[in-house]
């Protein structure tokens, strides 16, 4: 049995314990909180049993559980800078023991266990077998990337690409062509922010239910991302033009 409402008190007592006054901790409980709703919209969407429904409310409250501990530790929300925040959550919650403050029953731990450890990783590192844990693992992928693209329309430029001038930089040819093919952007081929941002809509190849299409489309996310930049080179500038024309493309045709 899966009680949403005591798992949501139990992350409330469990968040006390860090620096209200963090602005990085203030932000992530809300992430949290949009990420579970968001789960649990897309799982209805697909039409999943209320069992499954409540379980993803449930790994959308827990995915980023390790990131309270990874500020208080290392003061940054970058895994390559300090400490994967998948695993550190997994250890938090099934090493530690903390899991049986948000579910008695132990049932579901592997689940739960998997679908956050694969929600930061890329789609080619998934190596899931089992079906109840490859679908969890795609809900909360999904419910994830739908918030991070919502943040990304009003979130200060530096924190969100890297860079206060982003506009003065240009999209590589390399991460422009790998997104014009449809595919997933290298992260590591990335060489400018703007090339972030590109990795950003790229996102829009990476979802995989329609209803987590359906959702982004209906809130215009990529349109308002795109509308925030007006970029010097003009070159840079017709590249990101075409990425927007292309994602919009899609979403129609999906």
């Amino acid at each position: 049995m899966i009680e949403i409402k005591n798992a949501k008190q139990a992350l409330k007592t469990y968040v006390n314990q860090y620096d209200p006054s963090n602005d990085r901790i203030r932000v992530k409980i809300g992430h949290i909180e949009r990420v579970a709703t968001n789960a649990k919209q897309i799982a209805k969407g697909i039409e999943l049993p209320e069992e499954d429904v409540n379980l993803a409310e449930l790994i959308g409250l827990l995915h980023d559980i390790g990131r309270f501990e990874q500020v208080k530790r290392y003061n940054t929300f970058n895994d390559q800078k300090s400490i994967n925040h998948g695993e550190l959550g997994v250890q938090i919650l099934l090493k530690e023991g903390k899991i049986r403050e948000f579910i008695q029953n132990q049932q579901y731990d592997k689940t739960i266990k998997t679908a956050i450890l694969n929600h930061n990783r890329n789609k080619e590192d998934m190596e899931i077998t089992n079906e109840k844990e490859l679908l969890h693992s795609k809900i909360i992928r999904d419910a994830d990337k739908i918030d991070i693209l919502y943040m990304l329309t009003f979130e200060n430029k530096e924190t969100a690409w890297g860079s206060s001038n982003i506009e003065k930089e240009k999209i590589s040819n390399e991460i422009y062509q790998e997104f014009m093919e449809n595919e997933a952007i290298d992260y590591q081929k990335r060489k400018t922010a703007a090339d972030v941002l590109v990795s950003h809509f790229a996102y829009v190849f990476d979802f995989n239910y329609n209803q987590s299409l359906q959702i982004v489309k209906e809130k215009e996310y990529f349109k308002k991302i795109y509308q925030r930049f007006q970029f010097e080179d003009h070159q840079t500038q017709e590249k990101l033009n075409k990425i927007y024309q292309k994602v919009e493309q899609y979403l129609k045709e999906k």
